[in-house]
């Protein structure tokens, strides 16, 4: 169940019955898809001002969550992703909710706009994954040393944002309960994109309909910010917005920055 003061937790019953969706929900307002990156859902403080004026529903990839660790097993790749995920914001009755999502997660909102066309609303991507080009390699997060992941995500590791981001608990039991999390989480999610996060999302990006704001960091060195305009060009109408001295997690090290752009797109 859901531990984070204010958040409630639904499970739907997806696939055949085969799977228990957890979906994470904060706020009030009208709906508000939240997407996750590949290291799982944290409420971070981006998440919270956004619930203070929509609800913000956050399904989580099956597998993720430390309480149904199985559940990844009946899904066996994006394209069942996909639908899975499809089936439970209906479930939930989201259609034409709006989508956001964060790197993993962006690319999950890109495919479920061209699979589902006209099926949601605006979609806000927060440098996703997704794309390849041979002149700008996207890194491999999953054989990065945990001590090279700030510089990876972040422009200026040594920011109290990404000091923030990367603190453990100091209680020993809830240290290993969190590295033991993101690492199934990370775990999880590469079973989906492993080992080049290219599954043919160029192929389909020309059927998302849906009004689009791409935000990146100009710094991104997971993501380089030459596929903002990749994105920019490929999904129609799309608009672009680069934001400097700022890596991979813009809504963490850019925060209010990226409010702001995210609440004018949305209105």
């Amino acid at each position: 169940m859901a531990t984070v003061p204010g958040v409630r937790e639904e499970v739907v019953r997806v696939w055949g019955d085969r799977v228990g969706l957890r979906v994470q929900v904060r706020g009030g307002g009208p709906p508000l898809v939240f997407l996750h990156p590949a290291s799982g859902l944290a409420w971070d403080p981006f998440l919270e001002e956004l619930a203070e004026a929509r609800t913000v529903y956050a399904p989580l990839v099956p597998g993720t969550s430390m309480e149904d660790p199985d559940a990844i097993h009946e899904v066996r790749d994006l394209a069942e992703l996909v639908m899975v995920v499809q089936e439970g914001l209906l479930a939930l009755g989201l259609q034409g909710a709006d989508l956001m999502g964060s790197s993993f997660g962006g690319m999950l909102a890109c495919e479920l706009q061209a699979t589902f066309p006209g099926m949601f609303g605006r979609q806000v991507l927060l440098n996703p994954i997704g794309l390849w080009r041979d002149d700008a390699p996207v890194a491999n997060w999953m054989m990065t040393a945990p001590q090279d992941l700030p510089a990876l995500l972040f422009a200026d590791p040594s920011s109290p944002e990404a000091q923030a981001m990367f603190a453990l608990p100091e209680d020993h039991v809830e240290m290993a309960d969190a590295i033991a999390g993101m690492t199934w989480a990370l775990g999880c999610t590469a079973k989906f994109v492993w080992p080049v996060p290219d599954r043919g999302l160029a192929r389909r990006l020309h059927r998302v309909t849906a009004p689009t704001l791409v935000v990146w960091g100009a710094q991104d060195a997971l993501v380089p910010a030459v596929y903002a305009e990749e994105f920019g060009r490929r999904i129609a109408g799309a608009r672009v917005e680069v934001l400097e001295g700022c890596g991979h997690v813009p809504q963490v090290e850019k925060r209010e920055q990226t409010l702001a752009l995210v609440r004018e797109f949305l209105g």
